[in-house]
């Protein structure tokens, strides 16, 4: 660290400090969040989110559609199920997934937009 990082002077606003203290994540909250941002930082299971956010599909569907082997979307299928991220519904003989919440993909697209 340079001491163009640090402060000169010793000072510091004790009610600023205390205010933003009260409002901290906890913990544990900032512990789930850094695991959906682990979750997140895997190219395939963003490809595998912004395809569910179109539709419902089965893991041959998505297995076609990215390229994938159906052992490796159901990979990280588990994973994404795991972080209740996606939801899944049996249907004969075939399952289908979804999305739990849009919300998820908002987040992608923010990403995207910051990346540019």
């Amino acid at each position: 660290m340079s001491s163009k990082d640090i402060c000169e002077i010793k000072s510091v606003r004790t009610d600023l400090v205390n205010e933003i203290s009260k409002n901290m994540l906890s913990e544990e909250t900032l512990q789930k969040t850094c695991e959906l941002f682990k979750i997140l930082g895997d190219v395939n299971r963003i490809r595998i989110l912004l395809a569910l956010q179109h539709s419902e599909l089965c893991v041959c569907e998505l297995s076609l559609l990215l390229d994938m082997s159906q052992s490796s979307v159901s990979h990280q299928l588990r994973h994404l199920r795991n972080k209740n991220l996606v939801k899944f519904r049996k249907e004969n003989k075939q399952i289908f997934y979804s999305l739990v919440d849009e919300e998820i993909t908002k987040l992608i697209k923010k990403g995207e937009k910051n990346a540019n």
